[in-house]
């Protein structure tokens, strides 16, 4: 069915009426979006696929199965997967790019929609971090434009690749005198390529930008802080469940023996619970 949610259209299964308008009413709103401030983000259509074969359907082979949104400039449409994770992460997160598309004409690369998309929308946060430490600690950092295609990649690559576009657009702020992302946004905004405009509010071209980001994400990530921000305590969750498994899988052998020679009790035995007598008292 298509409901009309202020100047959002969305379109929803009759059984999922209610999350539909839940999300149609928060897309309607007018947010904050980093580097533009307050943005109405206009009339768009919001497709709600509830399950992954029908955001498959939605998709038509043009995001990866594992999705759980995407955005069709051209068309204004936004699909949202319901069985994909928290629904309301994955709508803030199409809408950034909704925002960025709508204020910027020009092309950017797909390392910075990503990227602007997952900064803006708050995902890169401590899960990101620990992904991406994990990720340099074990030597997986592409370049930029290998980045492009590790986005598209397995869902797990993905993760990777979204924390690693997440940190170069903070970079790029990090690397002006502003360290906002004010500038590269207003220059790309006014129409400038995006290789100048790198260029003129970091000092960097592209291929230095993307020297400089290596290093800096070499010296910021590793094992250490792998660790630090959560590492040490996913180790410590598997070694106890691998040795929980371990003592049941020993102990099995032993209760199976306990269980042989013990006579079932019959059917229409009758339960009673024990009587207990209260202490006297007067105990002189």
């Amino acid at each position: 069915m298509r409901l009309q949610v202020g100047s959002i259209s969305v379109i929803v299964p009759a059984d999922r009426q209610a999350i539909g308008i839940a999300l149609g009413e928060a897309a309607d709103q007018i947010h904050d979006w980093v580097g533009f401030g307050r943005v109405e983000v206009g009339e768009l259509t919001l497709a709600i696929a509830p399950d992954r074969a029908t955001f498959a359907h939605w998709a038509a082979g043009s995001v990866p199965s594992w999705g759980a949104g995407l955005m069709v400039p051209s068309t204004h449409l936004v699909v949202v997967r319901l069985d994909g994770g928290d629904p309301y992460q994955t709508l803030r997160h199409e809408l950034a790019h909704v925002v960025l598309h709508r204020k910027i004409a020009g092309r950017v690369p797909l390392w910075f929609d990503e990227g602007y998309a997952s900064f803006a929308s708050g995902e890169y946060g401590r899960m990101a971090a620990l992904r991406l430490n994990f990720a340099v600690a074990a030597g997986r950092v592409p370049d930029l434009r290998a980045l492009d295609a590790l986005l598209r990649g397995t869902d797990g690559e993905a993760e990777e690749g979204y924390a690693m576009a997440a940190s170069a657009v903070a970079d790029l702020a990090r690397r002006n005198p502003s360290r906002r992302l004010e500038p590269i946004l207003e220059r790309l905004a006014s129409g400038m390529p995006f290789s100048e405009a790198v260029r003129t509010t970091t000092g960097l071209d592209v291929d230095q930008f993307d020297e400089a980001w290596h290093r800096r994400v070499r010296q910021e990530y590793n094992w250490l802080m792998w660790l630090g921000t959560g590492g040490a305590w996913l180790i410590l969750t598997l070694l106890l469940s691998w040795a929980a498994a371990s003592r049941r899988r020993r102990e099995r052998p032993r209760r199976a023996l306990l269980d042989i020679g013990w006579p079932a009790p019959p059917d229409n035995e009758e339960i009673t619970e024990p009587q207990l007598t209260p202490p006297p008292l007067d105990r002189t």
